[in-house]
């Protein structure tokens, strides 16, 4: 049975390996570790002790956050844990003025579903060595 939380408590890298897949320089589980303890806000998926779903939100805490990163483990993916872990971030960040997040075209009906709707305009930048 998959539980939800929102505490970090006695996660450890090892938990969080198989992430990222299809990632061109994926992190670490031990970098990854340190991006969920650095995030404003962190929902986790768990089956046991394994960690198979994640979501995260960096914020300033008054008006905006952003969603950068929604993993499932492959193995976990069409059982709607990524809905569930989206739908529990959004109750955690209810009230700030805007959540935004960038996705790729093909993810763009997953979120609509969640109540996210495109924007005009989105820039970013990629450093890939960041991740190790």
């Amino acid at each position: 049975m998959i539980e939800y939380s929102d505490s970090l408590e006695g996660v450890e890298p090892p938990q969080l390996d198989g992430f990222f897949v299809g990632w061109p320089s994926p992190p670490s589980p031990e970098r990854h570790l340190e991006l969920l303890r650095g995030s404003a806000a962190v929902v986790l998926a768990r089956d046991g002790d394994a960690v198979v779903g994640f979501v995260t939100a960096i914020s300033d805490g008054v008006l905006s956050a952003s969603i950068p990163l929604l993993e499932v483990l492959p193995a976990y993916r069409g059982r709607g844990i990524g809905s569930e872990l989206v739908r529990r971030l959004l109750a955690a960040l209810d009230g700030l003025y805007m959540i935004d997040l960038s996705c790729d075209a093909e993810l763009e009906p997953f979120y609509a579903r969640l109540g996210f709707r495109p924007l005009e305009r989105g820039m970013g930048i990629r450093n890939y060595e960041a991740t190790r």
